[in-house]
């Protein structure tokens, strides 16, 4: 049985857009431990530039501090490698050596 073409819905240029969007790759951004960089200005980190409510910036920072690394987020590619990119920034400005990475996500 064929449909009539008329009857189906043609999507617009705005749906298209929005099922990219929702598509698009997502990376992980990845917080490392050190030896320098204090509890307190990792959370402020995560709290500033991944804006990640308090008890998830503590809970994140004491996933990095206890296991090494940990996962803070899952961004569109662009928005990850800033938030990375920021995040160095504010930390080099501060004298830490804290580091962020970007990773695709599986």
């Amino acid at each position: 049985m064929s449909v009539p073409t008329s009857s189906l819905p043609i999507p617009d240029a705005l749906d298209l857009a929005e099922t990219q969007v929702r598509t698009a790759p997502r990376f992980r951004v990845i917080c490392h431990d050190d030896p320098s960089t204090t509890t307190v200005f990792v959370v402020s980190v995560l709290r500033g530039v991944f804006r990640l409510p308090e008890a998830r910036a503590v809970e994140r920072m004491l996933c990095v501090h206890h296991t090494g690394t940990a996962i803070i987020g899952r961004y569109p590619r662009s928005l990850a490698e800033r938030r990375v990119q920021r995040a160095t920034a504010t930390a080099r400005a501060n004298g830490y050596p804290l580091t962020f990475t970007v990773e695709q996500d599986n």
